[in-house]
């Protein structure tokens, strides 16, 4: 069983720098370097999201994740993006974790909404425990195939 992280979930206001710094350097590391997708990450979005930081007992950043409100990337819809994990730490079921407080955050946040993402095609089963369900076909998305997925507010 993996060990809990300790979570924080605040808008873009609450970063002080160094968290910022830490975010940005985590999508990076991994949606850049590792998986190598070339796209425009500082794309304006994060001023309009919470953020949800999952931390280990050290205050090491491990994961990660942005709530974006509905109207911001889909009209009736909230999302959530950039759901990313510290290389160092998967497989160890924090993959799990980050994403049920993901959507148990944007229920509360935004409890009317249906939940949207765009999920890499690799771990569209993940997302499918979690109620999502693909509205799309398979696109690349920066080199990756990904997907369209939907979560209803009345998922389990």
């Amino acid at each position: 069983m993996a060990s809990l992280l300790q979570w924080q979930c605040h808008p873009f206001e609450g970063f002080t720098p160094h968290a910022l710094y830490e975010m940005l350097q985590l999508r990076d590391r991994v949606f850049v370097l590792e998986q190598q997708s070339i796209y425009g990450d500082v794309d304006g979005v994060d001023l309009h999201c919470h953020h949800l930081l999952g931390r280990d007992d050290q205050g090491r950043l491990l994961g990660y994740a942005r709530l974006i409100a509905p109207g911001v990337k889909y009209p009736d819809a909230t999302a959530i993006g950039r759901v990313v994990l510290e290389p160092a730490a998967r497989g160890k079921g924090l993959g799990n974790q980050l994403l049920a407080e993901a959507v148990a955050h944007s229920l509360r946040l935004y409890p009317d909404a249906p939940i949207m993402l765009s999920a890499q095609t690799a771990a569209q089963g993940l997302y499918e425990r979690f109620g999502f369900v693909a509205v799309s076909a398979p696109y690349d998305d920066g080199g990756i195939l990904h997907v369209d997925m939907r979560r209803s507010t009345l998922a389990a």
